[in-house]
């Protein structure tokens, strides 16, 4: 967030405490050079010991992000695959990404359940040579608008299957892949 904007955002707080009458807060704009983010993309490096890696790509087309995700070097079988909500994949095991990104505070779930995170995105499927590729599209998030913006947030690759059911994070093991949220660079 650029400085007029966190400076606007900290007068409507204080205003709104002082006179309990609060508006709901601006989403975040365009940066600062005016222009509104609709690509992103990731680079996913191996955490925990594994030998993951790969990308991720989001696009905003309309009121979905589009997302493709390549994974290599995996075990063969069914991976989570979530939004974090931290842009950090600094520590060895990924857990400076923070918890599922879930800014509706919903329950855990898979992207098609009625209450799920905005950050789900299910399973993965890894075949046997290592590799996958998952495409899905998202009507939960944006990729810079409002607060369920991605950009600026993780992606990880679990080790396990998602059960799409277990509290708060669907049971899917360490993190063996994590890649920072940014701008696609024109």
């Amino acid at each position: 967030m650029h400085l007029p904007t966190l400076l606007r955002s900290f007068s409507l707080l204080f205003l709104c405490s002082a006179f309990a009458a609060c508006p709901p807060p601006p989403p975040p704009g365009p940066g600062p050079t005016g222009e509104v983010v609709t690509q992103a993309t990731a680079t996913i490096e191996s955490r925990s010991g594994s030998t993951v890696t790969g990308s991720a790509s989001f696009e905003q087309v309309a009121n979905k992000v589009k997302v493709v995700v390549e994974i290599g070097g995996a075990t063969a079988g069914q991976h989570g695959l979530h939004i974090h909500e931290k842009g950090d994949c600094s520590d060895p095991a990924a857990k400076s990404a923070g918890d599922h990104f879930n800014p509706g505070k919903s329950d855990h779930g898979g992207p098609e359940k009625p209450s799920h995170h905005a950050g789900d995105f299910g399973n993965m499927t890894i075949g046997e040579d290592g590799k996958g590729r998952l495409e899905i599209e998202l009507d939960a998030v944006s990729v810079s608008q409002g607060a369920n913006a991605i950009l600026g947030r993780s992606i990880v690759f679990h080790e396990k299957p998602d059960d799409l059911t277990t509290q708060p994070s669907g049971n899917s093991g360490v993190r063996q892949g994590c890649g920072v949220i940014v701008a696609l660079k024109k």
